[in-house]
């Protein structure tokens, strides 16, 4: 009887790993999205924002269908796009903020 329950234990924490991998993921690129997001990457960083907002949507697909692999794919994708938006996104304001001139009245 022991036996039985350990092995049934170990078959259902094996089987949710897909889906509580998936949902780290996504919960990251969602982390990720929030950081370029309050950093500006809509405005200085466009390519990049986009193509994370898209891979996260296609991620989150993917979920829905039960297609965790897919699904963990499209999240770690999204999370770099978000990472670069993020980080090219303080390089144009950083780079903006270095060619204006710094006057005080």
């Amino acid at each position: 009887m022991t036996r039985a329950l350990a092995v049934f234990t170990l078959l259902g924490a094996l089987a949710a790993c897909g889906p509580v991998q998936s949902t780290s993921y996504l919960i990251d690129a969602d982390v990720q999205l929030e950081a370029a997001r309050t950093a500006g990457a809509e405005k200085h960083a466009p390519y990049e924002w986009t193509a994370a907002n898209l891979y996260l949507h296609q991620a989150r697909e993917e979920v829905g269908r039960s297609e965790y692999e897919v699904a963990v794919d499209f999240a770690q994708k999204a999370s770099s796009y978000a990472n670069r938006a993020r980080a090219n996104a303080l390089s144009a304001i950083k780079a903006g903020a270095d060619a204006t001139p710094a006057t005080r009245p």
